[in-house]
């Protein structure tokens, strides 16, 4: 039977709370600074998550509110200037520490290394956003906990596609069945069913009422020892958080029922 070897882990979402109190914010003050009337309230930039990729949601946007934006000749340079803008406002915000990590990750993590896991990435988000949150809410090495980090553009189509998951899993040289991905959103859901692996899904803010059907399981947060966390949907076999010997358990009977 094939045995669990790593673990690979979406951001925004699934790592940490991201989306409304750090994107969000961020693309707002591009906005500003560009001297744009736009602004990105909670309930809009939930709707705007339907989009993955940053570039992509901006071009999302302008569709349905600001049409004559994309009719400018310089309109793709402009959003790649908002996005770049979005970026270094998101990575001043992180630097502060103002995006701590959901509960259950840093510490999973940790003993996933000690049992000898292989951990990697895989996100929509850029290269420098994912290694500026690492640094700065789970250690000033924890690029390094990672062997391979599939972010941004490294591939032409974005979740749900599943092609950031293939091109990790090609890197890592490993089957899909030796691997559990985790994710908080639909579209990152069927990504990974999509590249063949069981996934945990922790919800978020944005996707509590996201369908993920085939989930392995469905939680709150990965849950600490003194935190437990809130069981949507799945079989936690008496334990109260996540943790290597039950993410064990699920890959075994997951490798079982295929």
């Amino acid at each position: 039977m094939e045995t669990l070897q790593a673990l690979i882990f979406d951001v925004d979402g699934t790592l940490a709370d991201t989306e409304r109190d750090g994107h969000r914010l961020a693309f707002n003050a591009a906005f500003a600074e560009a001297g744009l009337p736009w602004h990105w309230d909670a309930a809009l930039y939930g709707e705007l998550l339907a989009v993955t990729g940053g570039k992509e949601r901006l071009r999302f946007f302008c569709e349905r509110h600001d049409p004559d934006f994309l009719k400018r000749p310089d309109a793709d340079e402009q959003i790649r200037a908002l996005h770049a803008a979005k970026t270094k406002h998101y990575l001043e915000l992180v630097a502060k520490g103002g995006i701590p990590l959901q509960p259950g990750v840093a510490r999973l993590m940790r003993e996933a290394r000690a049992a000898g896991l292989r951990l990697a990435i895989a996100t929509t988000t850029t290269p420098e956003n994912v290694t500026s949150l690492l640094k700065a809410s789970l250690a000033p090495d924890a690029e390094r906990w990672f062997e391979v980090i599939g972010a941004g553009d490294v591939v032409p189509k974005k979740k749900p596609a599943p092609d950031i998951y293939l091109w990790v899993l090609e890197k890592m040289n490993l089957p899909a069945t030796a691997c559990l991905a985790f994710e908080d959103s639909e579209n990152g859901l069927k990504a990974s069913l999509a590249a063949g692996l069981a996934t945990v899904v922790t919800e978020s803010e944005y996707t509590a009422d996201h369908d993920f059907s085939g989930a392995l399981a469905v939680l709150s947060d990965l849950g600490e020892p003194d935190k437990p966390c809130e069981v949507r949907r799945g079989d936690m076999h008496g334990k109260t958080y996540v943790d290597v010997d039950l993410l064990r358990r699920w890959h075994a009977e997951n490798i079982s029922k295929a």
